[in-house]
């Protein structure tokens, strides 16, 4: 194996500890424009700051369910377990966010918005920390060719 190809290799477990600390930080983002106060109506940037995290969160969880996760099932079927909470846990979050995309659409009240995205976080860190303990010393030996941004999200 080429130098080249280790470091690709490797490179899975840091791509995801990267788009994590990159989520964490657009929900961190979200959560200040909404505490600024104001109403979704009057303030484009919280609507395209609500938005643009519902849309990488969702796409990162899209591409470990139909990219990541079947490979690391494929090399680990004892993780089959740990995967199947994995998706539920993405399918939760889904609701989550599809709640606060509604939320957003119907202009609700900075406080409204603000306990959606907390909430949200909540679940997320959770989610991210297991994943992360399941899934990252694997990763670093995962042999999967595939763009970043399909596997792991937009973000």
């Amino acid at each position: 194996m080429a130098e080249g190809d280790t470091t690709r290799l490797v490179a899975w477990a840091h791509e995801m500890r990267s788009v994590h600390d990159r989520l964490r930080a657009a929900h961190r983002v979200a959560q200040d424009e909404v505490g600024q106060g104001r109403a979704p109506s009057a303030s484009r940037d919280l609507l395209l700051f609500c938005r643009g995290f519902c849309t990488a969160l969702d796409g990162h969880h899209r591409g470990e369910d139909t990219i990541l996760f079947p490979a690391v099932a494929a090399e680990h079927p004892d993780l089959a377990e740990p995967l199947r909470t994995l998706v539920q846990d993405h399918a939760m979050i889904g609701h989550l966010v599809g709640a606060l995309r509604a939320a957003v659409d119907a202009a609700a009240d900075p406080a409204t918005l603000g306990r959606h995205l907390d909430g949200i976080g909540a679940i997320m860190e959770s989610h991210f920390r297991y994943e992360e303990r399941t899934l990252l010393g694997l990763l670093e030996r995962l042999e999967l060719t595939a763009p970043v941004t399909q596997v792991l999200g937009p973000l």
